[in-house]
């Protein structure tokens, strides 16, 4: 029975709805779109690029530890908070 519907659709002599004259041609509002989509991308990529230009060359802690020894050491510090309760108990993942 599906060999027979397939014999039947294989001898139809319609011809496909995809061809014609206009068949592939793009209208000028396509072009418009394409266009916009690259002037987009165009300033994305340009204004990431100064966003980068303000990142430091190196995240190395080394840096930061020379900063820290300029200063002077006469200044008491500060306790080191922990992110757990003052109880000393620690927390539970995913709470």
């Amino acid at each position: 029975m599906n060999l027979l519907l397939a014999v039947d659709l294989l001898a139809q002599q319609e011809p496909p709805r995809d061809t014609g004259p206009d068949f592939g041609k793009a209208s000028p509002l396509g072009l418009l779109i394409v266009v916009l989509l690259l002037i987009g991308t165009f300033l994305l990529v340009r204004s990431m690029n100064r966003q980068l230009r303000k990142v430091p060359k190196s995240f190395d802690p080394a840096d930061a530890e020379a900063e820290q020894t300029a200063e002077p050491a006469d200044e008491p510090q500060a306790p080191i908070e922990s992110d757990g309760p003052p109880d000393g108990t620690k927390r539970e993942p995913g709470g």
